[in-house]
């Protein structure tokens, strides 16, 4: 529903128009690969693997299309781990269809797009000190991937499979998520993941 009004919003542009759709890496990809896009538009919620992994493997593959991501996530968690993947900006789902044109054209022209509490906070990490990281911001992509599988209650099993991982990659990464966290057992860490995922998956600042 939301790729459907997302697509009506840019079609009602005289000069743009949305070449394909898809909810998944695979059929993404396929696309960005055959349609000669000017922009990808990806969100973090894909089936299967996220969003995140796309970005990461259309640069991998040199795919030059730029990405803008649109997603429901928190900005001071997702922006700067998306333009390190290789995206151009970062927009969220709560802004208004005139801000989410804004940031479409900003990264078609070569800009790079972001929020603006993630524009003050990149202003201030160049007069301030680096800050530690802590908490979910200290983990990475794909610890924070499960951890967010976690939280929505999702077995080794069924994250395994989703993430096509052994489940013993899946146990380790359960673990290095329980030391990063100071958690003690698997209790703790669903219950800390459920709690996240509930608050509306917003990292300590």
């Amino acid at each position: 529903m939301f790729r459907e009004q997302l697509a009506q919003l840019i079609n009602k542009e005289p000069d743009m128009c949305v070449c394909g759709e898809a909810d998944n890496i695979r059929d993404a990809f396929e696309l960005v690969q055959s349609a000669s896009a000017d922009i990808v538009i990806v969100d973090l919620t894909l089936k299967g693997s996220n969003g995140l992994e796309l970005i990461k493997d259309l640069k991998a593959r040199r795919v030059s299309v730029p990405v803008l991501v649109l997603s429901m996530h928190d900005e001071l968690l997702y922006a700067e781990r998306v333009l390190r993947a290789g995206a151009r900006g970062y927009i969220t789902k709560h802004e208004t269809s005139n801000e989410v044109m804004a940031a479409i054209r900003k990264v078609l022209s070569g800009e790079i797009y972001l929020g603006a509490r993630m524009a003050t906070r990149a202003l201030e990490s160049f007069s301030a000190r680096p800050r530690a990281q802590n908490g979910v911001s200290h983990l990475t992509d794909r610890e924070l991937e499960i951890f967010e599988l976690i939280g929505h209650g999702r077995t080794t099993r069924e994250i395994s499979s989703r993430l096509h991982l052994g489940m013993s990659t899946v146990d380790t990464y359960r673990a290095r998520i329980k030391t990063k966290l100071n958690l003690e057992n698997a209790s703790q860490l669903a219950h800390e993941a459920i709690r996240w995922v509930s608050a509306g998956q917003k990292a300590p600042v």
